[in-house]
């Protein structure tokens, strides 16, 4: 550490992941996808006058695990006599370091949605482990359990309907902490909710000395004629881990909070002597290092720019901290920190790299779609028949192209290549819409949309102004233009307005990368008036942009706030891309009213008074993608009201778009199928029928008409 000297261990075209030393420090265990599977593998100093990896001049690689099967994720154990690995990506397994058969300690209980979620910990005295823990369908809200490695009997520790994880053995494997958000501020729609950290102890001494005041140690002083010196660490450093004797019994109520408040936490540590807590946590800007004297409650700000991995050093002295690309040595007494320099080159195999890519591609697929037949196609003969193309492709753009081809055969959505490098300077806007039909010098002004660009610098710019210039360019007729907004976003641009036909105006602007949200704001505000001026203010309306939490709290703002004495509700999800929040919408619009406030007669809410118990009718269409066509299913299947528009194709699953080893690079693998209890079937290209079937026709769209939503309006007034 206190030189910036790097040594290379690996060499190789594929990824090597999941460090782990031994414990006396002269191997090294990783991960590495080489042969068409994961495995794991060693690397070991073979000459005994070698101490570091840094300086070494022989090195042995070799494979750890069985070659035939997907296998990362390799943690040693502290005694370093055991290596515990994922096999099959859940199944957790140990192996003797020195060699010997695997032994499976948990399977078929854990899920895992993408490579690198599973987590585990050793104890201290390598008897037992920690694990995430998803049985019995706790997918959604995972527990923590223990596993003895001895008798391989598993216990559920927590027991929650909560989320707990990001878990730690703590007091020497006298107790665990971990993190719940049992008592954290939820999202509004299905999209997570602050977390604690907690601490559960396994020994009831450990207990009682952990919450000892200082007045209770002073006592305890003096009754010790030893007079110990609690805060001696000299003799523990050369002490072996003591044998843990967990006491599992009424564990439930030994539970303590720690965090006085919830948020939406990185990485915590909890000091052996237990006086204080480090945590990453939000700050005002940023997230950031924060430390908590336990006793007295105090919090202080470590480092800030923190949001990484703390990772103590086994003499409990110092804290490493992993944070985008930077490692950071923390003092836990002194509380000075050092930077971590190091360096780092590979050797580019554009070719081979391309070569690796496509074969983890097609295993990944093999392993995870959510099909295990994979639609019944011949996947192998996919793979051999596209990889016959390789040796004529020489860059990323053809090679994602190449990738989307293949997956294009498996017949399903959310899937697919895309590669993000090489991209030219992208296009700027300034707020409003030309006229494409006028031929004249400049561009003439169609329409200012509200709180744009131009509108903001200038209120009095209006439709059938002239742009004649940009940052000095004249415009003239039939000249392209856009070149002159490109790459101009952010930055001062000068625009040259003639306004009315008087004297042009110079404004200077900062244009905006995407006139999206303004344009969507348009749409929207139109299908409002629509439904206003057609109903009298009978029906509301509210359009669903995104499945997710931003999208519901406008739905849930409208209609019950701007909406809600309408006497019935359009809700619009035609063009949504999809998230999670099916299930919120259904519950939302699936209210009942049975009951009314009224004190001294004064009618002031309903009951309930969070969701829409008046009729409703949803607007779907054929680009409704994932959850956006999940919700359209539950919605008809619970009879919550009709479905209004064009069948939806029915893409729904869960998707994992995976970054690779060239970072420019992801792909997308379906890999979580939902099935239909009435139809026992995938819902994954199930075809949603509306219950009132139209279409839109492009001709009238271009007319300014929604023929849909005027089908929709009718049939909410005959409510």
């Amino acid at each position: 550490m206190d030189y910036s000297t790097t040594r290379r261990i690996t060499d190789t075209p594929e990824q090597e992941r999941n460090l782990s030393f031994s414990e006396d420090g002269r191997t090294l265990y990783y991960s590495s996808e080489r042969n068409g599977h994961w495995g794991i593998w060693r690397t070991t100093l073979t000459d005994k006058k070698d101490k570091y990896f840094t300086y070494a001049r022989e090195m042995k690689e070799e494979q750890f695990s069985d070659s035939d099967e997907t296998c990362f994720q390799p943690v040693v154990s502290p005694d370093g006599k055991y290596v515990a690995y994922l096999r099959d990506r859940t199944e957790i397994v140990v192996k003797p370091a020195k060699g010997g058969p695997a032994k499976s300690l948990l399977k078929g209980a854990n899920y895992s949605y993408s490579d690198g979620d599973q987590y585990f910990a050793w104890s201290p005295d390598s008897r037992y482990l920690l694990t995430q823990y998803m049985g019995d369908g706790r997918w959604n809200n995972t527990d923590v359990a223990l596993i003895d490695v001895e008798s391989g009997d598993l216990t559920d520790l927590t027991e929650s309907g909560y989320s707990d994880g990001s878990f730690r053995w703590a007091l020497g494997g006298k107790a665990m902490t971990w993190e719940s958000d049992k008592n954290g501020y939820r999202s509004h729609g299905s999209w997570g909710a602050e977390d604690d950290i907690y601490i559960m102890f396994f020994d009831t001494e450990a207990m009682t000395k952990m919450n000892q005041d200082k007045e209770d140690r002073y006592i305890a002083g003096l009754r010790d004629s030893k007079k110990k010196d609690e805060a001696d660490t000299t003799k523990k450093k050369d002490k072996k881990p003591e044998k843990l004797k967990l006491n599992l019994e009424g564990r439930e109520n030994r539970i303590v909070r720690l965090t006085r408040s919830s948020a939406l936490l990185g990485d915590h540590y909890l000091t052996e002597d237990g006086k204080t807590l480090f945590y990453v946590t939000p700050l005002e800007s940023g997230y950031g290092l924060c430390k908590m004297d336990i006793e007295k409650g105090d919090i202080k700000v470590v480092q800030r720019g923190v949001r990484g991995e703390i990772v103590p050093s086994k003499d409990g002295e110092y804290l490493f901290i992993f944070s985008r690309g930077t490692v950071t040595r923390l003092s836990i007494l002194g509380g000075d920190s050092k930077s971590i320099s190091y360096s780092g080159d590979y050797t580019y195999r554009p070719a081979a790299e391309r070569d690796y890519i496509f074969s983890h591609t097609w295993k990944q697929v093999s392993e995870k779609f959510f099909d295990e037949t994979i639609h019944g196609i011949d996947w192998a003969g996919y793979r051999d028949n596209y990889k016959r193309f390789l040796p004529y492709i020489n860059n990323n753009f053809d090679f994602t192209e190449l990738l989307s081809e293949m997956l294009g055969e498996l017949n399903g959505s959310h899937t697919g290549a895309r590669y993000y490098g090489g991209r030219g300077e992208a296009m700027s806007y300034l707020g409003v819409i030309f006229d494409p039909w006028y031929d004249g010098d400049g561009l003439r002004i169609a329409e200012v949309l509200p709180d744009g660009v131009l509108q903001l610098a200038d209120p009095e710019i209006k439709a059938g102004d002239i742009v004649e210039a940009i940052d000095g360019h004249e415009i003239k007729a039939g000249q392209q233009w856009r070149k002159y907004l490109a790459g101009k976003a952010g930055k001062k641009t000068m625009i040259k307005v003639s306004k009315g036909g008087k004297k042009p105006v110079e404004l200077f602007v900062e244009p905006s990368s995407s006139d999206k949200t303004l344009m969507y704001r348009r749409w929207v505000a139109q299908r409002e008036k629509k439904v206003f001026e057609q109903t009298g203010g009978k029906v509301g309306y509210v359009h669903v942009e995104g499945m997710d939490s931003p999208s519901f709290r406008e739905v849930y703002s409208k209609a019950l706030g701007k909406y809600r004495n309408c006497e019935s509700l359009i809700v619009d999800t035609r063009h949504n891309g999809g998230g999670w929040l099916h299930d919120d919408l259904a519950t939302f619009l699936s209210g009942k009213l049975y009951a009314k406030y009224e004190p001294r007669g004064q009618y002031i809410g309903p009951e309930p008074f969070n969701k829409w118990y008046k009729p409703s009718c949803v607007l779907v269409c054929e680009d409704n993608y994932s959850d956006a066509s999940a919700f359209p299913y539950v919605y008809k299947t619970l009879g919550l009201g009709k479905l209004v528009g064009a069948p939806v194709p029915g893409p729904m699953t869960a998707v994992w778009w995976e970054t690779q080893v060239n970072p420019d690079i992801v792909f997308g693998i379906p890999q979580v199928g939902t099935l239909g209890l009435k139809e026992n079937r995938y819902l994954e290209g199930l075809q949603i029928e509306p219950d009132v079937l139209i279409y839109n026709d492009p001709a009238a769209v271009l007319g300014g008409k929604d023929q849909q939503l005027e089908k929709a309006v009718s049939e909410m007034m005959k409510k």
